[in-house]
Formats: structure tokens, C-alpha cells, sequence
């Protein structure tokens, strides 16, 4: 069946066979009959670019691999690719586990969560994903199946590969005991973006989880006024009497309408909203539900719709510790520009894994949607582009849809190692994205 394909972003669709295999086996059978245009595999698509299209290929959808267990004694978890971050939450809360790391959705698959080394608020002190792996499972481009431990070169090549060494099928992993399904969060105001800095600097190693949400369009003193999120594990005595402690059935309380028009999220309404969210986050502490804490936009289904039909671009960067200067011109910039970004976030990354492209670095990430469109924003997201490989820092492959290959190449130093085990796991290059096309990998 061809399909029409994007990612999260909706920025540029293109035809592929799609195929949706139920075992590992029915995945190697499609690699031993693989198409000239490569193979790519998929999982639920929240990649916001090209990472997961494959333009005349043929496109593993995993999401029919979805079986997985628990080791109730130690923790571990074997699930295989397909399984969500959601389904597997749903399952291991109530029994007094969380996942190790979690991004801003739930609704990624195992598979994609490893491909892309994903991390979420707790990076500065648990790592990314891949740093809680045990093992994975890996189909080659000869349908052969190998298991892989951290040891083995063609595991990190893998971590953060962007599903480019092989299909993954499984992965086993340690997850997090809890008592509750709540976190007890605390909730501060911010001036401008110095205060950020030093306020996150000095505070956030006092928490397991820590966000701070900016106000690009607030300009001249109040530039970069944040609301800062930071939280742990809430214990038992945090709640209330007879609340059951590990309740969780998240879900979505709204759907995105069908299709709406371009220019809703615009100067007036974002500056509207930005106002009303730093006003309302009151400082003070409070126990909060996991849902809301980690993942506020799922109860939202659909939220990328907003962005009208021509979809939205999601930039991430991060730059090392010691180069505040150039995160203090891109936040400058992108406040006299006027660009609407209907959420933007700073986080504080800690070491990252050996994953040879994996993203975080020990510095300072920050996040932006912007809708796509908007007059001049090409140029300028080439210009960050050229501070963040200046200051030695990055752009992270799975929110990326317009990146230049010279421009990862100077990103990535690890680049050649990467292509060096990739080759031998795949010399005929059979597994291929549109991503991969675009960044000549």
C-alpha cells in the first residue's frame, strides 16, 4: 500500500510503500526483498522532520511489535519496538514503575525512542535513553537478527542512529521504582533570561526534573522571562488521605479541529497566551499527576494541527556550558524577529551517552515550534545554525526538516566513526530516509 508520509511537523510529505510486519521474522523477510529506494522503518510518526519518510521506498511501519514484559524483582523490561512509552506506562504505574526517561510525548514507540536517543527533563541527571539500556535487538540489512549490548560498537552506532544501522525490534531496559503516580512540583518566576540561567544553574541539581518554559516574544528587560518546573517522585505521605497512590489513565480531553487556517498562531495570540501562562504559574509548590507534568500537549490529540495546513518547523539546539553568549543572541534575535513559537523550553543537559550521533552534550537545550512560513525564517534558522556549530554545539536530527549536510557534518564530529560501523552493517546501504538523502548520510 503507498502512503503519503510526514512527520510530526506536516512540512513535506512524500510517497511510500507502507508495510506493518507483526514479528521480527516477517521483518527480516522484507529486508531479504528489499527494494531499490532502501527501507526505512517507522513507529507512531513524532518525529517532527523527515527522519521517519522514505520518498519511493518502502517504510517499515513496527507499531504491529508490541509485545513486552516485566521483571518485577529488578525492573527490567523487554519490550519490543512497536510497544508506546503510553501502553507501556499504563501498565508498569500502577505497579510502581516508571519509564527512565521520557520525552514530551508519550506517544513514541521503544524503536524510536532508541533510534533517537531521546531524553526529557531529567537529563542532567539520569542521561538519555540509551544510557538504560541493557541490550537491543537489531535486524540487519542481510535479515539477519543480532543482539547487542553497550559494548558493541554497532550498539552505539545504533543509539541515536536514527534507524539507519538496521530495524530494531526489541530493547530491554531499567526502569524507575515509584510510589506514586504524582509528582510534587515546585513552580518559579523568572525575570528575564539571566535570571534563568543563574536560577536553573543554581537550583536544578536540587531535582530529579526540571523545565523551564520562555517568553520569546517578551523584549527589553523582561527577554527571556521563564516559568520554572521542577519536580520529583512524590512519595505517599505527599498525598492526600485515601487517594489511591498509583491511579494513572491518562488520555486526551480535547482533539485538534480537522483543519484549521494558517496565521492562528500568530504575534497577537501567542503574546495573549504568554502573558495569561506567566501570570497563572503562580510560584509555589504543588503535587501534580505525571500526565500534566511530563506530557501536557497529549491532551491535546492532534495539537499539531494548529499550525494550519502548511505545518510548523521544530528547532532544537544545544550548545555547551561556557557558551551562554550564543544562547543569549538566538533568544535576543529571535525576540526583535517577533517569532511566534507557541512553546519554547530550556533544559539543562547533563554527560550524554557514547552514542555516535546521539544529541544531548552538557550545555544548555533550547526548544522551539514555529509555524513554517513565516516570512525569513530559512535565513535565520541557517544563521543559529552557523552560532550553534561556531560555539560547538548541535542540531538534534529528530526534530530537524531543513538542516544542510555541511552544517550537520560540523555538528557531528563522530560522523565518519558512525559511517565507518554503518557500512559494515549495511554496505549495500538498504536502510535509507529522507533524512539521510538530505544530510548525505
Amino acid at each position: 500500500m503507498t502512503s503519503f508520509l510526514t512527520g510530526w511537523g506536516r512540512t513535506a510529505p512524500t510517497p511510500a510503500r507502507l508495510a506493518r510486519p507483526g514479528s521480527a521474522e516477517q521483518v527480516a523477510e522484507l529486508l531479504r526483498r528489499a527494494p531499490e529506494r532502501g527501507v526505512a522503518a517507522r513507529g507512531l510518526g513524532r518525529s517532527y522532520g523527515d527522519a521517519a519518510q522514505n520518498a519511493g521506498g518502502l517504510v517499515v511501519d513496527c507499531t504491529g511489535l508490541t509485545s513486552w514484559s516485566l521483571d518485577e524483582t529488578t525492573g527490567l523490561v523487554t519490550a519490543a519496538a512497536g510497544v508506546s512509552l503510553h501502553d507501556l506506562m499504563a501498565a508498569l504505574v500502577p505497579r510502581g514503575w516508571f519509564v527512565p526517561v521520557t520525552p514530551g510525548t508519550r506517544h513514541v514507540t521503544v524503536g524510536g525512542a532508541v533510534a533517537a536517543d531521546v531524553h526529557g527533563k531529567n537529563h542532567h541527571v539520569d542521561s538519555s535513553f540509551g544510557a538504560h539500556l541493557r541490550s537491543l535487538t537489531l535486524v540487519t540489512a542481510d535479515g539477519e537478527s543480532r543482539t547487542l549490548t553497550p559494548g558493541d560498537e554497532l550498539f552505539w552506532a545504533t543509539v541515536g542512529g536514527m534507524g539507519l544501522t538496521g530495524i530494531i525490534t526489541e530493547a530491554v531496559f531499567r526502569c524507575v521504582p515509584i510510589e506514586t503516580s504524582r509528582i510534587r512540583v515546585d513552580v518559579e518566576r523568572t525575570r528575564d533570561l539571566d535570571h534563568t540561567l543563574e536560577t536553573m544553574t543554581a537550583t536544578d541539581d536540587r531535582y530529579r526534573y526540571t523545565v523551564a518554559w520562555i517568553d520569546l516574544l517578551a523584549r527589553g528587560g523582561r527577554m527571556g522571562r521563564s516559568v520554572l518546573t521542577r519536580g520529583d517522585h512524590a512519595a505517599r505521605e505527599d498525598l492526600p488521605r485515601g487517594a489511591d497512590p498509583l491511579a494513572f489513565s491518562p488520555r486526551s480531553l480535547l482533539a485538534a479541529p480537522r483543519w484549521a487556517p494558517d496565521g492562528l498562531l500568530n504575534p497577537v495570540t501567542v503574546r495573549a497566551f504568554n502573558e495569561a501562562w506567566y501570570l497563572k504559574s503562580r510560584p509555589g509548590s504543588l503535587v501534580q499527576g505525571l500526565a500534566p507534568f511530563f506530557h501536557p500537549l497529549d491532551f491535546v490529540d492532534g495539537w499539531n494541527r494548529v499550525y494550519g495546513p502548511r505545518g510548523f518547523v521544530q528547532y532544537q539546539f544545544v550548545v555547551p556550558f561556557g557558551q551562554e553568549a550564543t544562547l543569549r543572541r538566538i533568544v535576543s534575535r529571535l525576540s526583535a524577529e517577533g517569532v511566534v513559537s507557541f512553546l519554547t523550553v530550556l533544559k539543562r543537559f547533563g554527560p550524554g551517552t557514547p552514542g555516535m550521533l546521539s544529541f544531548p552534550l552538557p550545555g544548555w537545550t533550547l526548544a522551539l515550534d514555529i509555524p513554517a512560513g513565516q516570512r525569513g525564517l530559512a535565513g535565520l534558522l541557517r544563521a543559529f545554525d552557523e552560532r550553534v556549530a561556531e560555539a560547538g554545539g548541535r542540531v538534534y536530527l529528530a526534530k530537524d526538516s531543513r538542516m544542510s549536510a555541511e552544517t550537520m557534518a560540523a555538528m557531528y564530529p563522530r560522523l565518519a566513526e558512525w559511517r565507518k560501523v554503518r557500512d559494515g552493517a549495511d554496505p549495500g546501504g538498504v536502510f535509507r530516509t529522507d533524512l539521510a538523502r538530505r544530510l548525505r548520510l
